[in-house]
């Protein structure tokens, strides 16, 4: 595993609640390494219960990278991930230990595997001037997006504001649709080989444990952390506050929602986030799939096995 020619580097991915966590720490401790999240919401401080982060006790003294690492308010984009994860890599093999990826966002691990065009920088006021005009008119920069980059807009969902911004932006700055220049800026993760595992339990298996986990992020004080979040400053407008979880506890405290249409909608969100999530992994052809959970002692050896036939 520690060859200093051609080290491993070991990815663990996989749907919301499969047992990523579990699996990349177990891991880590059978073959002596260190995790870097990839889970795009458990990298903000603050986002605990809601994110279902792994707690410290959970981590057993492995030293995990990118977890905790931002405040809410931050924006940390996917070429950030490039960066700051190639970043550990170089200090996780600095301490001789074996590199660890978990987490389900497939985007980041694309832009760490393959490089990702960062485009130009940001223009905030461009950027307020955007917001601005699709809150007066919701719908009105996808539609736009149509015009700039058609084949941009295919791939961005018209609900996803932040993204269609920055593709209106990139369009805007570069004068030219960004997906022109893919490409050009692309510089993909050399020096390591790669040794993805995907968890893929029962379809039926994995809704009902979404189901129950979201039940307890409730039981445990969901509403509470979310709470404390606007009591530090942090507004319905803030973006990791838009996920899965923080919105709809967040239509709650405003009275929109009552608790039980809060859980009914968040778990059906997560069973549909994690059948985008399956949608997106599978294609990669060069993962090893385990049909099971992480926290499975049996699937753990299995993806022990496999990684010991992978020759160093």
């Amino acid at each position: 595993m520690h060859n200093a020619d051609n080290p491993a580097l070991i990815f663990v991915l996989g749907p919301t609640g499969s047992g990523k966590s579990a699996l990349a720490v177990e891991l880590a401790q059978r073959f002596d390494g260190e995790i870097v999240n990839c889970d795009s919401l458990q990298l903000y401080r603050g986002l605990n219960i809601g994110t279902a982060k792994i707690t410290r006790d959970e981590q057993r003294g492995i030293p995990h990278y990118l977890l905790d690492a931002r405040d809410p308010q931050e924006v940390f984009s996917a070429g950030d991930f490039a960066r700051e994860s190639r970043a550990a890599l170089a200090t996780i093999r600095q301490h001789g230990k074996l590199p660890i990826i978990a987490g389900g966002t497939g985007f980041y691990v694309k832009a760490l595997t393959d490089g990702l065009f960062d485009g130009p920088p940001r223009d905030h006021e461009l950027r307020d001037r955007l917001s601005q005009r699709e809150a007066s008119k919701p719908g009105i920069l996808h539609r736009y997006l149509r015009r700039l980059d058609p084949a941009a807009a295919a791939r961005i969902h018209s609900n996803d504001v932040q993204k269609t911004i920055r593709a209106v932006e990139v369009c805007l700055r570069s004068d030219r649709p960004m997906t022109e220049q893919f490409g050009q800026s692309e510089e993909p993760l050399t020096g390591y080989r790669f040794i993805k595992l995907g968890l893929d339990p029962a379809r039926q298996d994995l809704y009902a444990r979404i189901n129950l986990r979201c039940q307890k992020m409730l039981d445990r004080g969901l509403r509470a952390e979310v709470e404390g979040l606007l009591a530090q400053g942090y507004g319905p407008q803030t973006k990791a506050l838009e996920s899965i979880g923080y919105k709809q506890m967040l239509d709650v405290i405003a009275g929109r929602l009552t608790e039980s249409e809060a859980l009914a909608d968040i778990q059906m969100q997560t069973r549909r986030y994690a059948k985008r999530q399956l949608t997106w992994f599978r294609r990669d052809p060069e993962i090893h799939w385990l049909h099971g959970f992480g926290d499975d002692p049996a699937i753990a050896n299995q993806a022990a096995e496999i990684l010991r036939l992978i020759k160093s």
